[in-house]
């Protein structure tokens, strides 16, 4: 049924991009001191205003960890957009499955609660993104089993 839209497919390099667009946007303000600075105070002020949390104080050691995450993933970011590539899309996907589960973590231990934007995100291109290997892996076991459900091709 979706094996049109399988990791080799052009619609699924057309997702690789855009989850690279949407990193680039979402994390520039990150990869430097000076840009961060300005993120961490818009992002403070929208929540605090909108009710859904304040960041903590600037510290060194916060600000080196959001350059590094930002630093980090607009490279990633750069390389999916200029060259997209399948498996750029998986190991994506399993990134985005790590970062999901350190924003509920900290969304469990009192983080503001904006956060959960960016969680969903997350989580919608990281199922985008992983989906079609799991269809295709299952597909590819299937046909090696002469297309019974795995356990059954022994029996």
């Amino acid at each position: 049924m979706f094996r049109h839209f399988a990791p080799s497919h052009s619609a699924y390099l057309r997702v690789v991009r855009t989850s690279a667009w949407y990193d680039l946007v979402v994390t520039a303000g990150f990869a430097t001191p000076w840009t961060y600075t300005l993120v961490h105070d818009a992002l403070s002020k929208a929540g605090d205003a909108l009710g859904l949390g304040a960041l903590p104080a600037l510290d060194p050691i916060g600000v080196l960890y959001a350059n590094l995450m930002g630093s980090v993933v607009v490279v990633w970011a750069l390389l999916r957009i200029i060259k997209p590539l399948p498996v750029h899309g998986l190991f994506d996907g399993i990134a985005r499955t790590l970062f999901a589960a350190w924003q509920a973590y900290a969304l469990a231990h009192g983080a503001p609660r904006w956060l959960w934007l960016f969680l969903v995100a997350e989580v919608g291109f990281g199922i985008v993104q992983l989906v079609p290997w799991w269809r295709a892996r299952r597909t590819d076991l299937m046909e090696h089993s002469g297309g019974q459900p795995l356990g059954e091709a022994g029996r």
